[in-house]
């Protein structure tokens, strides 16, 4: 039995059977949806800008390479793992495809498949490997949100298993390599309720996070808890700043 989450350490109930808490498993479950948003921004970006023709500067000894390296190295094909790199002259990372593709598979060999032949005997075995809308064979980037959408469907499972912690730090260290080139960040959104442990008006919500957290204390609520504590507490508030509001208005 674990007590302990391994992608980010926090408690996990007596006796769990599982690997990863519910707060990781939901990071990797925005994680998923939000990659399939960047590919026509990166379809975009894969083509160098072009400008007006300049004279003067240093000439080329080579044409300019038509496409974008790092957008190439993102959306291009690969292998599912790094590749020995023993002069240390490799770049980049495993291409998104490959990625998910690859723990894709390495997920359904994992996952037990239960059929029944033909004398109606019970046979549990793994399955041959993972099938998406698009079909069992994935070619190219085109196949991102149907990867997405399997992995995101077994994440349950997923966090169950003990490489649970491998799969939450590739994937999140594919989103980082995806945002810096997109250049977007997770929408934040600070709330309206002061925090119930500091006090203070620091309480922010993160798209990608499932608690909502204090920027003050390490106080963390989930959005039903941060629900409560709003009904709560802000009834008074309004009150208060009525009477404040009323008590301006007479002095003025």
């Amino acid at each position: 039995m674990n007590d302990t989450c391994l992608s980010c350490r926090g408690r996990l109930p007596d006796d769990s059977l599982r690997t990863g808490c519910d707060a990781c498993q939901y990071s990797v479950h925005t994680w998923l949806r939000e990659l399939p948003r960047h590919l026509p921004l990166l379809q975009d970006m894969l083509r160098p800008d072009t400008g007006p023709a300049r004279r003067g500067g240093i000439g080329r000894a080579h044409a300019p390479l038509p496409v974008r390296l790092e957008v190439l190295d993102l959306t291009g094909p690969g292998q599912p793992v790094l590749l020995a790199d023993p002069h240390g002259d490799q770049t980049g990372g495993v291409p998104m495809t490959p990625l998910l593709y690859g723990w894709a598979r390495y997920l359904a060999a994992d996952y037990p498949s239960v059929r029944t032949d033909a004398h109606g005997t019970v046979h549990i075995e793994r399955c041959d490997g993972a099938r998406t809308r698009a079909g069992a064979r994935v070619r190219n980037v085109a196949d991102v949100p149907g990867l997405c959408r399997w992995l995101d469907a077994y994440l349950p499972y997923a966090a169950t298993r003990p490489w649970w912690d491998e799969l939450y730090e590739q994937l999140e260290q594919l989103l980082h390599r995806v945002r810096r080139l997109t250049h977007t960040k997770p929408l934040k959104r600070t709330k309206d309720a002061p925090c119930p442990t500091c006090g203070l008006w620091t309480l922010e919500e993160h798209e990608d996070q499932l608690h909502i957290m204090c920027r003050a204390c390490p106080a963390r609520l989930t959005p039903e808890e941060y629900d409560l504590h709003r009904v709560q507490v802000m009834p008074a508030l309004a009150s208060l700043a009525l009477r404040i509001a009323a008590a301006q208005q007479t002095v003025a």
